[in-house]
């Protein structure tokens, strides 16, 4: 998909990522109201590879105007009301706006929303997508540190 300079841009280069994907337009209330949160929690999570994306069912002017009127902290990309039918493949049977989607790093899903995300719900999902990997960190890190403990210290 285009994004606002007309540059393709596939979703694969944020590959290893929790990716947050939404989909939104500028003619949808709950959407606009929904994306200064979602840049807040981009530049939050952005240290522990949380990448969100927004999919925007509209013109390229709308939402040129849209991004100048508002900071946005994330790439948004171009489409048309067709993208709505590959959301429906991922859940959203009523093809309805906002619709969010979660994937792994390992690219499977965590979850989809259809409508507005609460920011403590969507904070519970993306530390659950990243809780693997800090649970690896962590044990990684309490092991070095027992493997440095001489061997009459350890019981």
């Amino acid at each position: 998909l285009p994004d606002l300079d007309g540059r393709p841009q596939s979703l694969s280069q944020w590959k290893g990522k929790v990716l947050v994907v939404n989909f939104w337009a500028t003619w949808c209330p709950p959407c606009k109201e929904e994306m200064p949160e979602f840049s807040r929690l981009n530049i939050k999570y952005a240290s522990n590879s949380v990448q969100f994306v927004g999919i925007s069912i509209d013109s390229v002017d709308k939402v040129s105007a849209f991004r100048k009127e508002n900071e946005i902290s994330y790439p948004l990309l171009i489409s048309n009301l067709e993208t709505l039918d590959l959301s429906s493949d991922l859940g959203n049977r009523a093809k309805a706006l906002p619709f969010t989607v979660i994937l792994r790093q390992d690219g499977s899903l965590q979850q989809v929303k259809l409508g507005k995300y609460a920011t403590s719900d969507l904070e519970k999902v993306l530390l659950a997508a990243l809780l693997p990997r800090c649970l690896l960190a962590i044990f990684s890190v309490i092991l070095d540190n027992l493997r440095r403990f001489p061997a009459n210290l350890q019981t």
